[in-house]
């Protein structure tokens, strides 16, 4: 059994991407391979878009139990734009089962024009990195959407600089949640500080510590730290001390 949607300003793609048969039989630029997925790029009316397909949920139970992941990707893409978070536009999105289990699914999302990853200017050590009126400015936008994510109880589960778009304008963008998740309790602010040390792994090493410190008192939307802020905090830099 088939699910498969287009989203109607998308009509006039009917042709390639208006079903799953379409989808798959694609041939664009490789950009990502693994056993379970791969990512193309195709090019539409000078439009770039990302078809992102899936063969596989996983192993054993994962083929039966759960939110397969690409229902997982669409999902949170949808949350994010439903909440005001910049994010890439869902353009189609659907899967099919085998009976009981996963078969194949796909996604396909239009391109944000002119954007990169945070962490491949990290990766050159960009210029940017430096402008502190530019850092100011995306650092704010980065707090306050992630903020308003973990307002839903909602975490990202993978916030990393890789999976943060910046334009030429430094308008930001959030992408990629495919094991982002609601949570409660312990496990909330524990995955609310996960998020945060996910982003501080990098920032230390490209930020100075008044810019992070910065960026934290944007999130808490405060202008001092309280005593639990300090807890966290402590927290957030010792997270993955170890691990690295």
């Amino acid at each position: 059994m088939a699910g498969w949607k287009l989203a109607p300003a998308y009509a006039s793609l009917a042709a390639d991407f208006g079903s799953l048969e379409a989808v798959f039989a694609l041939t664009g630029e490789r950009l990502t391979h693994d056993r379970l997925s791969e990512v193309i790029r195709v090019q539409r009316g000078g439009v770039n878009y990302y078809v992102k397909r899936y063969v596989g949920a996983g192993k054993g139970l994962r083929r039966y139990v759960g939110r397969p992941r690409v229902k997982s990707e669409w999902q949170n893409l949808k949350l994010f734009a439903k909440w005001g978070i910049p994010t890439a536009e869902v353009v189609a999105w659907g899967l099919e089962r085998r009976g009981a289990a996963f078969g194949r699914g796909a996604m396909i999302t239009r391109e944000l024009p002119n954007t990169e990853d945070l962490s491949a200017l990290a990766d050159r050590k960009d210029p940017l990195l430096k402008d502190a009126a530019w850092v100011d400015r995306v650092s704010r936008q980065l707090a306050s959407n992630t903020r308003i994510m973990h307002d839903h109880h909602f975490t990202h589960n993978d916030l990393k600089w890789r999976n943060l778009l910046v334009d030429d304008n430094a308008k930001l963008y959030f992408i990629d949640c495919p094991t982002g998740a609601f949570w409660v309790g312990f496990m909330l602010r524990y995955r609310i500080t996960k998020d945060l040390a996910c982003l501080d792994k990098v920032a230390k090493y490209h930020l100075s510590a008044t810019q992070r410190l910065r960026f934290y008192l944007q999130y808490r939307r405060r202008t001092r730290l309280n005593a639990a802020d300090k807890r966290r905090i402590r927290h957030i830099v010792t997270f993955f001390e170890g691990r690295e």
